[in-house]
């Protein structure tokens, strides 16, 4: 018999069936924890009563439970199940609970069972009373709404008063006096409940188009919104650690030291939570940065937090200045307000002597290796590993003090990462000056060595990163406490990825020097910038966030998405107006005369507020609002079949159709009447009168293919796919409420998309961006 043949036996003897004793031995941390629960258990009791005892399940679930940091009192609590002192569930999480809260000092045997209710029996007789009188604290209420009543709130009083009863009894005693209470259920308790038809049920998305790429997210973190919340709300229920209780969480390191650390740290922060938004000052925010600052924002101000704004400025080769200030407008705009504005380059001082520390003490050392020779998972192991600490050491200083050359040598950690790559560079030699230390410095540390070091500094309590750095958490645990300073805790969440576009920095560079789009900030990319001067308004990108939800999965989805919660928006902030895209004049042979008409800025509320146009004999429409030839379906205008003007009160009808050289429609001839004395018109169309010129810019997706970047898809580069009609300018007409619109600016142009005042507008003329289309409308036709 295998060695794993022998497991699935001795699992299965503790009750568990074969398929779970099968899949316990695929986790072998799991497997190992359960395997030495059984072995301490067996010195207390009889083994093979354990299947029928229970004693198997408890020992199966403090293994699935059990944490590295309290490894060493794992046998005692294996043992108190043995010896039937940690009867159920409930006593084993609270024996675990205490060992994690006390994992330094002595152990107190008194303490530890009051903690988990040893020696405390709870009879049937305890459990009815305390049943029976919830019962009648609720009994009118329970003769009302009988089998439809909740009496879930009652079990839970239940278990206030009796800590340690088990849940099935309570719940069995509950059943029995509610049966005994109400008698069997009747037509009308089967029935089903009555329903609120005034209340809509939320709709999921028919179309997501959002895949998860990585499921290793831990369930209890995993958040995910089912209806309008803001990252706040939603960040208010995810269950991270509280302050100063990092050593309670999955992977952590606890040193000797550790307690004594957080216990300062919570001294220096009075409790607070505290996070940080890193980004690197090497290019523009784009929609994924959006998730990542409402996240770190969002945790920290739904538990009353700070939330800093550090540019990790560690590569002056990429740094620009105004890469600085655009990060900070756009956390800005998106409505947060940082704590403090802090740089990696403040602590370059500080890290340097912590480097030299870490070399003193054998835990660095200097490398010659190329970039080539370290690059990849198998790279061989430095020859240099191993030298002398006073060699490592004058050679730092030698690099500090620009004796070599770069690329001749860096600082390596000596450390192994999740994913086996061993030794990351801690610092290389860069002869470049740097925006904010000038030419102090010709080496600088890396994002490995410094990410960590400056959150210990700033006193980060949860450092919130995407998952890709999930293979860096045991550098960044082991470089703080080889330092033996305080060690904040690092959670990962999914990354955002949008479809039909690009977001790496080199790429976009490279979209702008080919001159396929104008700047950081041109509408069709989804930098922050380019959102913001598309017209997208800074809630909708927060709701879009938001409903993301927060999971341990890659998210991908397509711009649709994002566009809904835009509309949602705008929709209700976003005025109305009117312009003609593709203008065709009309002239009302028997207009009235000019006359003013009242607009309303939000048709659907009837005391929205309204602005004021001209209505003269002289109107433009769009030009495919009229058809010569009458189809069938077609409802707008046609010489035999009128329609209505949006807001006038008046319809028109086609009396004459005058036409260019080249035959086609150049302008019509119409007669109006009031709209109360005809027949009501098939359909409403827009127009102007007396109008403003104005320049529309209509954008459409930049890429054709949904991942521009994957080479199975797109064979010949991002570059070849990209879409040459993603942007058309059209000289249009607007009403003259929009003259003095200004810069950002927001409008809905009726049956026609919403729109944005563009920077590039001058006093002479308005440049309108098309944000989002309208939503599709089949009436129209």
């Amino acid at each position: 018999m295998t060695d794993n043949e022998t497991d699935v036996q001795l699992f299965v003897s503790l009750g568990l069936s074969e398929q779970k004793a099968k899949e316990t031995l695929k986790n072998v941390v799991l497997k190992n924890y359960l395997k030495e629960a059984i072995a301490a258990g067996k010195t207390e009791s009889d083994f093979t009563a354990w299947k029928d005892n229970g004693v198997g399940t408890l020992l199966y679930h403090l293994a699935s439970k059990a944490k590295p940091q309290a490894a060493q009192y794992f046998p005692l609590v294996a043992k108190y199940i043995s010896q039937g002192k940690l009867d159920s569930t409930l006593r084993v999480d609270a024996a675990l609970d205490y060992l994690m809260s006390h994992l330094q000092g002595t152990f107190n045997t008194a303490e530890f069972e009051s903690a988990c209710g040893v020696g405390v029996k709870i009879t049937a007789e305890d459990i009815e009373r305390a049943v029976e009188k919830q019962i009648n604290l609720s009994k009118q209420e329970l003769l009302e709404k009988r089998y439809r009543f909740n009496y879930f709130p009652l079990m839970q009083a239940v278990r206030n008063e009796l800590k340690w009863a088990d849940g099935k009894a309570v719940k069995n005693e509950m059943d029995l006096m509610v049966m005994n209470l109400l008698g069997p259920k009747t037509e009308a308790d089967l029935a089903p409940a009555p329903t609120n038809k005034t209340e809509k049920k939320s709709k999921a998305p028919k179309d997501s188009k959002s895949s998860s790429k990585d499921t290793s997210a831990k369930d209890d973190k995993t958040v995910t919104s089912s209806g309008p919340v803001t990252m706040v709300e939603l960040l208010g229920k995810v269950n991270f650690h509280k302050p100063g209780e990092n050593f309670k969480t999955d992977g952590y390191v606890v040193t000797p030291n550790t307690m004594q650390r957080l216990k300062e740290h919570l001294k220096r922060t009075g409790g607070k939570v505290i996070t940080r938004f890193p980004p690197e000052p090497n290019g523009i925010l784009h929609i994924g940065h959006a998730k990542a600052i409402n996240i770190n924002f969002g945790y920290a101000i739904s538990r009353g937090g700070e939330c800093n704004l550090r540019y990790d400025d560690t590569n002056p080769e990429k740094e620009e200045e105004k890469f600085f200030t655009g990060i900070k407008n756009m956390v800005e705009w998106l409505g947060y307000k940082p704590t403090k504005i802090t740089h990696s380059s403040d602590n370059f001082e500080q890290l340097y002597l912590w480097a030299i520390q870490l070399i003193k003490e054998d835990k660095a050392y200097v490398c010659h290796q190329t970039a080539e020779e370290v690059k990849g998972i198998d790279a061989p192991l430095s020859p240099w590993r191993d030298r002398p600490i006073a060699e490592s050491l004058q050679l730092f200083q030698d690099m500090k003090n620009g004796k070599l050359e770069e690329g001749e040598a860096t600082l390596r950690l000596k450390v192994t990462l999740e994913e086996g790559k061993q030794d990351p560079v801690a610092y290389r030699i860069k002869y470049v000056p740097h925006h904010r230390t000038g030419d102090k410095w010709c080496i600088y540390p890396t994002y490995d060595y410094t990410h960590c070091l400056c959150d210990s500094i700033e006193d980060i309590t949860h450092s919130l990163c995407t998952k890709e750095f999930q293979n860096r958490r045991s550098s960044y645990y082991w470089l703080c406490n080889a330092l033996d300073i305080y060690c904040p805790v690092q959670w990962e969440y999914g990354r955002l990825n949008v479809n039909y576009t690009v977001v790496s920095k080199r790429k976009i560079a490279k979209l702008i020097t080919e001159g396929i789009v104008a700047d950081w900030d041109d509408p069709r990319l989804f930098t922050l910038t380019a959102l913001r001067r598309r017209g997208f308004p800074k809630d909708a990108i927060n709701n879009f966030c938001a409903q993301m939800g927060l999971t341990g999965s890659l998210v991908v989805v397509d711009p649709h998405m994002l566009e809904a919660c835009v509309r949602d928006v705008l929709n209700v902030t976003a005025p109305r107006a009117m312009a003609v895209l593709d203008p065709l004049r009309i002239i009302i042979t028997n207009h009235p005369g000019s006359m003013q008409v009242d607009v309303p800025d939000y048709p659907a509320d009837p005391d929205s507020k309204k602005h004021t146009i001209p209505f003269g004999p002289e109107i433009f429409i769009e030009h495919d609002d009229f058809k010569e030839v009458l189809e069938k379906g077609y409802k707008r205008l046609a010489p035999d079949q009128p329609v209505g003007l949006r807001h006038s009160g008046y319809v028109i009808s086609v009396t004459e159709v005058l036409r260019g050289r080249c035959g086609d429609v150049m302008e019509l001839r119409a007669t109006c009447a009031p709209a109360e004395t005809s027949n009501k018109p098939k359909a409403f169309i827009h127009w102007v009168s007396n109008p403003i010129n104005i320049e529309v810019r209509l954008y459409e997706r930049l890429f054709n293919h949904k991942n521009p970047e994957d080479p199975k898809e797109v064979p010949n580069g991002f570059l070849s796919d990209c879409n040459v009609d993603s942007l058309r300018i059209m000289q249009a007409l607007g009403d003259v409420s929009l003259a003095k619109a200004k810069v950002y600016d927001k409008f809905q142009f009726e049956r026609i998309g919403f729109f944005s005042v563009d920077p590039d507008s001058t006093s002479s003329q308005i440049v309108f961006n098309r944000t989002v289309t309208l939503k599709e409308d089949a009436g129209k036709a």
